[in-house]
Formats: structure tokens, C-alpha cells, sequence
């Protein structure tokens, strides 16, 4: 069986983020750029599923500018077997666009799972993973914090936290699972692995070829920093605190 993994270049998470002073997004230009948290962790699970025989191949894949071959090779370094890079331009790909893309790469490929990150963390849209399970009419399973696959029975059962507990799913495959954070704590790609990804061919491919068409869905109209929280005050008294919570924040 095949894995397919999606993966996001995003800026780093340690990145203090800067609005661009027109405010139409986010700052990028000389900005560390690295791989979406949660798709690590879809990219780790992936790979351990590999490890432990239910799967033959990882491949992964990401939606964007040239860029993306820099994340690419990181999931080569970490253990994926191939990297498949669509180059989609310098225009952001909103979630429904990298849906359709996603689901004509499944066409080709032909994967038993396809597992993605639940949310990037500069949108924090977490649409495409439901998108594409829609478009393909597949199941899907959200969120999973345990995932466990019986290769006989071509069945994926996956566990997700919900307000009441842990909820228990079993998907028939081909599936489609995003992943949470709990899942597993993804493996540090080693230098020598670094090296040898350096060298490996990343089949590029464009929408085009793919026969989807991207369109603007959404057009971002302002992007600006939330307001900056007043400082705190100590109050020396239960009558003080009663006081200024009645006449000056008028919330009670």
C-alpha cells in the first residue's frame, strides 16, 4: 500500500509574525520558512506506518511555489521515498484549490491513505483535508491523536479527542485521516540523511498538467494585528475589584 502526505512550507513557528506595512498579509521576505507542524506529525505517522509493514512507499507532497522543494527535501531527509512538488506559483492556494489538486494527484498515484495535517498554522483554514475526502468520496477521520491499520482487512482505526472523551473510528481504506497534535512527536531529520535528499530527483508538476484550474475563492481584504491588551492592575481589595468591574470595564 501507498501513503500520500501533504505538506505546507509555513513560516516557522519561533517566527515573531510582522504585517506587511500595506496590510495585505503576512511578512515573508527573509523570514525562516519550514515545514507545518502538523503535516511533520502526518508525515511522521505516515513513515511509522511504513516502518511497521502496513505501507510499501511514502510520498510526499506540497502545493506552491519553488520554494516548496526546500520542504520537500526535509521530508525526504525525515524518510519519505519520493516528493512530488506542484508548482503552483507565488499566489496563495486557498484550501479548495490544493483539494482539487490533491485529489487529481490520487488519481495518479493511487494511494491507500492520504494523511494531512488538520490545520496550517498561517491560516489555520482546517478545510482541506475534509475537502478532499469530499471530492473523492472517501472516509475521512479528523483530528486523530492514535492511528492503528490492519493490512488484511484494509481497515484504518483512528482515535480522536472530543469534549466528552475519546472517540473511536474505524475507516474503510482508502481513507483520508488529518492528524492532531498528540499523535506522535515527529523524528529529526540526521545530516547524512540531509545530504542524500539534497541529491534526489522531486517530480515537478503544474495545475495545468493536472487539469485543475485555480481560482480566487476568497480575496483577503485586510490583514491586521489584534489590539494590544492594556497592562494589568493589582487591587487591593473584593470592593475595589467589584468597583472597577462595574463602572469602568461595565461588566456587571
Amino acid at each position: 500500500m501507498k501513503v500520500m502526505v501533504a505538506v505546507k512550507r509555513v513560516v516557522d513557528y519561533a517566527v515573531k509574525i510582522r504585517v506587511k506595512p500595506d496590510k495585505s498579509g503576512v511578512e515573508t521576505s527573509n523570514v525562516k520558512m519550514s515545514m507545518n507542524p502538523f503535516c511533520e506529525i502526518a508525515l511522521e505517522e505516515a513513515l511509522r506506518i511504513r516502518e511497521a509493514g502496513a505501507a510499501a512507499e511514502v510520498v510526499a507532497v506540497s502545493v506552491g511555489p519553488a520554494q516548496c522543494v526546500d520542504t520537500l527535501r526535509t521530508a525526504l531527509a525525515m524518510g519519505a521515498d519520493r516528493a512530488v512538488h506542484v508548482d503552483a506559483g507565488a499566489a496563495p492556494v486557498l484550501p479548495l484549490s490544493v483539494a482539487k489538486i490533491l485529489k487529481a494527484l490520487v488519481q495518479v498515484e493511487q494511494p491507500g491513505l492520504l494523511i494531512l495535517g488538520k490545520q496550517a498554522i498561517d491560516d489555520d483554514c482546517n478545510q482541506t483535508g475534509q475537502m478532499i475526502a469530499g471530492l473523492l468520496r472517501w472516509p475521512q477521520g479528523t483530528f486523530a491523536s492514535k492511528v492503528v491499520l490492519d493490512k488484511e482487512k484494509q481497515v484504518a482505526t483512528m482515535e480522536r479527542e472530543v469534549d466528552g472523551g475519546i472517540e473511536t473510528l474505524s475507516l474503510d481504506l482508502p481513507a483520508v485521516i488529518t492528524t492532531d497534535l498528540r499523535l506522535n512527536q515527529p523524528r529529526y531529520a540526521t545530516l547524512p540523511n540531509i545530504m542524500k535528499a539534497k541529491s534526489k530527483v522531486i517530480k515537478k508538476v503544474t495545475p495545468a498538467e493536472l487539469n485543475v484550474e485555480l481560482k480566487p475563492d476568497l480575496e483577503v481584504v485586510q490583514v491586521a494585528e489584534p489590539p494590544k491588551r492594556k497592562a494589568g492592575v493589582i487591587v487591593s481589595s473584593v470592593d475595589e475589584l467589584i468597583h472597577k468591574l462595574k463602572n469602568e470595564a461595565r461588566i456587571l
